[in-house]
């Protein structure tokens, strides 16, 4: 099926707020449950921790439920969550009070394209799946935000969804050249970019996947396999 043929939806319209309580994501898109809530860390980010790329203190930024903060946590790190969305950090709160380490991480609301009050604070910046739910004027905010927040010389680990077939409908997924001119026009120096893959929940956006005329891998666990930049960048 032919992705021009079939719906599509202003992402910028999404109410986070209410997919945290059981409502309407997106319009009449049915998505009713929180599609990246998986109950673990997303692979990529336990990818990034073996490869020995997180450090000192840590942003993450987007943190959702808080499943990439509470791993991270456990193993020692001192992390920073924020989330747009007040539901998420309430539930991301609860939910990390109840897992080894939880306790220790900071969490908190806050716009991440603006990051107002953290200035000069972190080593590592993680995001798992945030910039590509920001129009292009909130990608370059969102960029300039995390630069402004890391040290000289910090890391970006990012995850974002890939504009490759088999992937989420443009503009909700982002070419590589946009990846790159975004990072590098707010300071950031990418150092690599490949292709992996983020889990979701198969049966979270099964409605939204059908009128999208998107289709994607679903494993046999019910969960999608949805094709992913990894981007490794430093801040100057």
């Amino acid at each position: 099926m032919s992705n021009s043929a079939q719906k599509s939806y202003d992402y910028g319209t999404a109410d986070f707020n209410a997919v945290y309580r059981g409502g309407e994501l997106l319009g009449d898109a049915g998505i009713t449950r929180v599609p990246w809530d998986i109950g673990e860390p997303q692979p990529g980010v336990l990818e990034f921790e073996r490869r020995g790329r997180i450090r000192g203190e840590v942003l993450d930024a987007g943190c959702g439920l808080g499943d990439n903060a509470v791993f991270l946590a456990a193993r020692g790190y001192r992390v920073t969550a924020v989330d747009a969305a007040s539901t998420a950090i309430e539930r991301a709160r609860e939910r990390a009070a109840k897992q080894e380490g939880g306790a220790e991480i900071e969490f908190a609301v806050a716009d991440a394209t603006s990051l107002a009050g953290y200035e000069g604070r972190f080593d590592t910046v993680l995001d798992s799946a945030l910039f590509h739910t920001l129009d292009a004027d909130g990608r370059r905010r969102y960029a300039a935000a995390l630069g402004r927040a890391a040290r000289p010389g910090a890391w970006l680990d990012m995850l974002c969804f890939a504009a490759v077939p088999g992937g989420m409908p443009e503009p909700l997924s982002v070419s590589e050249e946009t990846v790159r001119e975004v990072l590098t026009g707010a300071g950031w120096a990418v150092t690599e970019l490949t292709r992996t893959v983020y889990w979701g929940v198969a049966e979270a956006t099964r409605t939204f996947l059908e009128k999208t005329g998107v289709q994607v891998e679903i494993d046999e666990a019910g969960r999608t396999q949805l094709p992913v930049w990894s981007v490794l960048a430093e801040r100057a």
